[in-house]
């Protein structure tokens, strides 16, 4: 068995589920940590594999009730012994008002807040922390504590539970597919929340790129370089970690997946769960997506945009997209032909073609990721979160609809996803060297129209290439 594969059974094993949901739980009662957390989400999927794989209910409630109970625990210790600390540090220093919410629920329920606040959402992970700030005596806020979590712990895994005790029975789901299922969902959000929420921390105001400032500052050999790097305004901390992480992400993964003979255990369980699903409306929705996805549809797709920086003479981003859409497909290309790696099954328009990376997947990400960045840094601050989960949102759909109809492995579109942030990167890391003067205004709605209409008539009147 090769590490992947490893890791993915060693994932859901039962211990490994126990610690999840004990991560999750502490996550979510964790001050502020729990207001960026989609916990709920994340216990439901967790809870519903322990019931699938009949993990005893008592081990898996006992979890949720340490995890919580110790999150609301040191939440109270930062408020007692750090107060003033913890006010003037990300993210309470710039949202003060969370703070404000937190204080006037404990004013108005008193000893009974953290008991109270537990089961109310917006407060959840700021009540402790105001208890500790306010000094509520150690003894009063174990108490509510242990109980609140007591009456915490089975809501919050009951129904994931139930819902995984059931779903086989009642979906007639094919064998051994849930991990699959999970491993995906787990993977879009782990990349939403990276590159929405992480994206904006080491953005100039983001509290990552501020301390790696004040670190630098301290060190003379490296003030220089960090000054020649912000030239544009600031330094382009976010690009450099997405390109670092994802190239090494990409390589190591490459290496993983070419020393496997054949399909990982994920490929051949996310296949069998998409075989399940398949039904003639996914299908034809699919490949339509296809026929977005591939050269002529990105080209009918980018045309009106890049004759509108003709007109308005701004080279340098003609270059940048040529750059990144041209270069995309030359990486995919070679890729295919180094690897060589069959696909699960090759449709006769694409006879002769390879499976790793996926083209369709890899060129989506770079055509949306690139649209998302363009796109915040006209827009305020507090949109980019929206910005970057929407580009998700779009992206996703492309690489799964490569499953629909069968051409890729699960494999080769984590592969062409982490190929295309590679790509976003070097691109935005070339645009961020020197300052750029802003776009003149956009009209969006028009080229955003003239888009939809090329890629209508590539779709109806060519045909898949």
């Amino acid at each position: 068995m090769s590490v992947v594969d490893s890791l993915f059974a060693l994932s859901m094993s039962p211990t490994m589920l126990l610690l999840l949901v004990l991560l999750i739980a502490l996550a979510e009662s964790l001050a502020l940590v729990g207001l960026l957390v989609p916990g709920v989400v994340l216990i439901t999927a967790a809870a519903s594999v322990a019931g699938h794989q009949s993990l005893g209910l008592p081990w898996l409630v006992g979890a949720a009730f340490i995890g919580a109970v110790l999150g609301d625990g040191i939440s109270y210790k930062l408020g007692y012994h750090h107060r003033e600390q913890v006010t003037q540090r990300w993210p309470l220093v710039h949202h003060p008002e969370w703070l404000g919410r937190g204080a006037r629920f404990f004013e108005r329920y008193g000893i009974y807040s953290v008991f109270v606040g537990r089961f109310v959402g917006p407060v959840r992970p700021i009540i402790p922390l105001i208890a500790g700030m306010m000094r509520m005596p150690a003894r009063t806020f174990l108490w509510a504590n242990v109980s609140s979590a007591a009456l915490w712990a089975p809501a919050y895994v009951l129904p994931g539970y139930l819902l995984g005790r059931t779903w086989q029975q009642r979906l007639d789901l094919p064998p051994d597919v849930e991990a699959a299922a999970i491993m995906m969902a787990a993977s879009v959000v782990v990349l939403a929340v990276m590159f929405s929420w992480g994206r904006a921390q080491v953005g100039r105001h983001g509290w990552a790129y501020l301390g790696i400032a004040r670190i630098i500052r301290r060190i003379p050999f490296m003030r220089r370089p960090w000054l020649s790097m912000s030239r544009s305004g600031e330094v382009p901390l976010a690009s450099l970690l997405l390109f670092v992480v994802a190239l090494a992400s990409v390589s190591a993964w490459t290496l993983l997946v070419m020393q496997h003979d054949g399909p990982l255990l994920m490929d051949l369980q996310a296949q069998r769960l998409f075989n399940w699903l398949s039904n003639d409306v996914l299908v034809t929705s699919s490949l339509i997506l296809a026929d977005i996805g591939d050269k002529l549809g990105i080209t009918a797709l980018l045309i009106p945009w890049g004759l509108w920086f003709l007109v308005h003479k701004r080279w340098d981003a003609f270059y940048h997209w040529g750059a990144a859409v041209g270069g995309i497909a030359l990486l995919n290309t070679l890729g295919k032909a180094i690897f060589g790696r069959e696909r699960p099954f090759t449709p006769d328009h694409l006879t002769g073609s390879l499976a790793y990376p996926s083209a369709h997947t890899s060129t989506s990400v770079v055509v949306i990721g690139l649209a998302a960045a363009f796109l915040v840094a006209g827009l305020p601050r507090k949109r980019h979160f929206w910005v970057y989960w929407l580009a998700i949102v779009l992206a996703t759909p492309m690489a799964l609809s490569r499953l629909v109809i069968g051409v890729h492995w699960l494999s080769d579109l984590i592969g062409g996803a982490l190929l295309g942030l590679v790509v976003c990167a070097l691109v935005r890391l070339s645009w961020q060297r020197r300052y750029r003067p802003p776009f003149p205004p956009c009209p969006w709605i028009l080229l955003a129209s003239a888009s939809l209409f090329l890629v209508t008539l590539r779709i109806i009147f060519l045909p898949p290439a």
